[in-house]
């Protein structure tokens, strides 16, 4: 199924951020960091189970709950 990591992704910013704009750029610039660019995924990615198990983890670091 194309498109996990995106919403992953999405739901890490909108858990962190409730719709402020300072804290969804804080928390992409965070995940950039931690070497995950939300940018460059979209609804077509292709799922990476790699890449979601590092999502997973940095979600936990961040304490957002999936």
């Amino acid at each position: 199924m194309a498109g996990e990591i995106k919403r992953l992704l999405d739901q890490i910013i909108q858990q962190r951020a409730r719709g402020d704009e300072l804290i969804v750029q804080t928390t992409q610039a965070k995940l950039i960091f931690k070497g995950i660019n939300p940018s460059r995924f979209t609804s077509d990615s292709p799922d990476e189970p790699i890449i979601i198990a590092k999502i997973k983890a940095i979600a936990a670091d961040l304490g957002v709950n999936l």
